[in-house]
């Protein structure tokens, strides 16, 4: 069948531009979000970060910073790769092997570690082994390069140590706290200002002893190769990948070096994959599903002119090809006028995201014609199959029996579309009680297949729904006058209408709500968790670490009886959801005492075992960790250390507040050389003033230390709170527009109330109260859909219900009565002034 635009499609646009506004709408709406999603999602797919460290290295050979999983699916075995919580490092001496290699002039091993200059935490910087000056540019200003026991100190790492060539300087790394004599002072190159520690200062060592100063005898961050004037940068590389061969060394060259020196850029494709991906799927299906419900109501609006069409001899092919040829005629106008501020929704999203470090300065967002292409496709699509199947009954029909259906709404639903509403309800209903029998990311997925089905249910049900509703709340308005029990009586007669305008504020309540309410529950949680769990009166912190006998001095502190450091990092646990096996990264503190000491200023609600026991080989868990990696008292804990090793640790404890506080506990030992910063990010002290804690670092109580916790979760709120915005957003529009176009649809029916004796305010009156009705529908439903998805996926991730806070819910609920009154009064006003009603 051809679709090029007939005459009575032409016809219907150009006289009636009216009925095609909100269709157009919609479909540009969904051109917008299915662009910024799509452009954020090719962000990801090729975000890379120059190199700024390796900028002068040709090739570098380093670790894979990813651990791998391996996992069987419908096409076969299939490997994902997840982020590395620290750096993987390399055996150094491989940089012998790489200088060997013809072409190159030099390989040099690389090496980045925090340093404290003294006692304090005040005095961190970045030390650097002295052969990466090779690279980085930096040269020296003065002295000499450093030997064994000596340091080259940067200007600022100078000044801070008050010290100058000659001088002895007490320093702390990870070997301990040693004198180091001042070989020399450096300029540094382009290469060494970046990634600099909390202090800004720079220090460079003998290469021979980096390694054991950094903390990884023996291994190296990276090995930098240079190459010979001349030398062919792609042959080098396969030169080099082929002496490496068996080492576990990847051989990168271009951008693809920045990913070696940002890890931040592995984290931030996650976020957009994330966002562009997954929440750009979801919304995605939402635009598809909400375009296509406006679509099919403005062809179902024009099913009289459908009947008088076949009166007069029009045939059903003709009928059919009207309605795609409207769909040409307005999806591709509205598809790209919708791309520009998909575009631009994208850019201001980003931004944010690299405003609050999600994603590294130094990524560009990729706009191509790709995701635009898409987001005119679907609408495309979107239009003509909603059109296809909204004309098919107007154009299959008799045209008596057409017109006859045009007059009066139709009582009986297809039975097709029954059956696939119901099936939708048992399947819906099906997923929650699995949901509410998972934990962890099982349960998180199975009730997003809850929310879905249920939103798709009440797309087919919705006459039944709207019917049901307007019997409901028909009782309800008796006692409205009038005006009142005229809205109830509309409302029932016309429950497709109904349900076309209940539909989209259902979904705005269903998945603002949901996105909303899980945030605010697992943080309720949380915060609960971290408030109980942090019995110390004073918790002391610092950017650079705290220094390695913080404790120690703590402890002799007059009046404190337990002073305990903690690291704070993640280890990568595998855990199976939705029948495949994920890493999932997991928040872990490395205690340097007994448990018993911790147990004086941390309380984690021990339920099994004992912290006593936790020690080299042994750890505690969660609770519901161990209940999505079923894994018991006295079972072994697979596991990746922050440095992609593997480990399985025997579980000797498992308490219940890991969603507020770490939900892996273990032996700071077992984190030595598996982190890059040896120094404690945490010290707990228990009993004395804060006083003599402040030369430590930053001293705060327990509430102040929960509340800087809660402002480090802000990402993960802002993210949740967008994507609601987003997806409330666009059905709030999608809410407004269906109901616009509702009551514009019935100026002939208002005119024809204000002819038999109705006044101009009854008229409005009748029409806020169906408003109120459409509205108070539409939020109970969601409601109710919101709560079956979040109920069980709560208890799974932190064994609590949904907590929703009564000011919140109430202002979502006043919003959409609010969109709801206005969307109808006023076009209403607008159609009865002009008909001069």
């Amino acid at each position: 069948m051809s679709v090029k635009p007939n005459g009575l499609a032409r016809a219907a646009v150009r006289f009636k531009p009216a009925s095609f506004a909100g269709t157009f709408v919609a479909l540009m709406m969904s051109a917008l979000i299915v662009a910024a999603c799509g452009v954020l999602l090719e962000t990801g797919i090729r975000a890379s970060v120059p190199a700024e460290r390796y900028a002068n290295a040709t090739v570098v050979a380093a670790a894979d910073q990813s651990a791998r999983v391996v996992a069987d699916t419908v096409d076969g075995p299939e490997e994902t790769a997840y982020p590395l919580p620290d750096t993987a490092r390399v055996d150094a001496g491989l940089a012998a092997k790489a200088a060997a290699v013809p072409g190159a002039a030099t390989a040099v091993p690389d090496f980045t570690f925090p340093v404290h200059g003294g006692g304090s935490a005040s005095g961190g910087f970045t030390g650097h082994g002295w052969g990466s000056h090779a690279f980085t540019g930096t040269a020296l200003s003065e002295g000499a390069a450093p030997h064994k026991g000596e340091v080259v100190l940067g200007a600022d790492a100078a000044r801070t140590a008050k010290a100058g060539v000659g001088d002895t300087v007490t320093l702390e790394t990870a070997d301990g706290r040693a004198d180091f004599r001042v070989a020399g002072l450096a300029e540094a190159g382009a290469g060494d200002t970046t990634g600099e520690g909390a202090g800004g200062g720079t220090a460079w060592f003998a290469d021979a002893e980096a390694s054991v100063l950094a903390g990884h005898p023996g291994q190296a961050d990276a090995i930098a190769v240079m190459a010979k004037k001349g030398t062919d940068t792609d042959a080098l590389a396969a030169a080099v990948e082929k002496a490496l061969t068996g080492s576990g060394a990847q051989t990168l060259t271009g951008d693809d070096r920045g990913e070696v020196e940002d890890h931040g850029l592995a984290y931030a494709k996650e976020t957009l994959f994330a966002v562009g991906g997954s929440f750009g799927g979801i919304a995605t299906l939402v635009a598809v599903f909400t375009a296509a419900g406006t679509v099919a109501l403005s062809v179902g609006q024009r099913t009289r002119e459908f009947a008088l069409l076949r009166a007069v001899g029009a045939t059903p092919r003709q009928i059919r090809r009207a309605v795609a040829a409207e769909a040409l005629l307005v999806a591709p106008l509205a598809g790209l006028l919708g791309c520009l501020p998909g575009i631009g929704l994208a850019h201001w999203w980003f931004g944010q995201m690299q405003d609050r470090g999600a994603v590294p300065e130094a990524v560009e967002l990729h706009v191509s014609g790709f995701p635009l292409l898409a987001a005119v496709g679907v609408g495309l699509l979107t239009a003509l199959g909603a059109g296809w199947a909204a004309g098919r009954r107007p154009a299959r029909i008799k045209p008596g029996q057409a017109l006859a259906e045009a007059s009066v709404e139709r009582l009986r639903p297809g039975v097709v579309r029954t059956v696939l509403g119901l099936a939708a309800v048992g399947g819906g209903s099906v997923l929650a009680g699995v949901a509410a029998s998972a934990a962890g990311s099982d349960a998180a997925n199975a009730s997003l297949g809850v929310v879905m089905l249920f939103m798709l249910a009440v797309a087919l049900l919705g006459p039944i729904l709207a019917r049901l509703c307007a019997g409901l709340f028909g009782l309800l308005l008796r006692g409205g006058g009038a005006s009142a029990s005229l809205a109830a009586a509309n409302s029932r007669t016309n429950a497709r209408r109904l349900a076309s305008a209940i539909t989209p504020i259902v979904l705005a309540m269903a998945f603002a709500s949901t996105l909303v309410f899980m945030h605010t529950s697992e943080s309720h949680v949380a915060s609960e968790q971290l408030r109980d769990g942090i019995t110390a009166d004073h918790v002391v912190t610092a950017p650079a670490g705290l220094p390695a006998d913080a404790a120690d001095r703590a402890a002799r502190a007059p009046g404190v009886d337990a002073a305990v450091s903690l690291q704070d990092t993640q280890v990568l646990v595998p855990v199976r959801g939705g029948g495949e096996t994920s890493l999932q990264g997991t928040a872990t503190q490395g205690v340097a005492d007994s448990g018993a000491q911790l147990a004086k200023v941390q309380d984690l609600d021990v339920r099994e075992g004992s912290l006593d026991r936790v020690g080299p080989g042994r750890i505690a868990i969660d609770r519901t960790l161990a209940t999505a990696t079923d894994v018991g008292l006295g079972d072994k804990l697979s596991l990746y250390l922050p440095d992609g090793t593997k480990a399985a640790p025997e579980v000797v404890a498992v308490y219940g507040r890991g969603l507020g506080l770490p939900a892996v506990t273990m032996d700071r030992a077992a984190l030595d050389g598996h982190v890059t910063s040896p120094f404690a990010d945490t010290l707990l002290v228990s009993g004395g003033e804060a006083g003599p804690l402040r030369a430590l670092g930053e001293v705060t109580d327990a509430s102040g230390y929960a509340l800087a916790q809660n402002v480090d979760r802000e990402f993960g709120a802002w993210a949740n709170y967008m994507m609601a915005a987003v997806l409330g957003g666009f059905a709030a529009v999608a809410a407004v527009n269906t109901l616009v176009m509702t009551v514009l649809d019935r100026r002939r029916e208002l005119h024809t109330l204000r002819l038999v004796g109705s006044t101009r305010r009854q008229v409005l009156r009748m029409l806020g109260w169906e408003s109120l009705l459409v509205s108070a529908a539409g939020v109970a439903l969601g409601t109710a859909i919101a709560m079956i998805t979040l109920t069980p996926m709560m208890r799974g991730l932190t064994g609590e219900f949904p907590h929703v806070p009564p000011l919140l819910y109430a202002a979502f609920a006043a919003t959409a009565g609010a969109l709801g009154l206005a969307s109808v009064t006023l076009p209403a006003r607008t159609a009865l002034r002009d008909r001069g009603a």
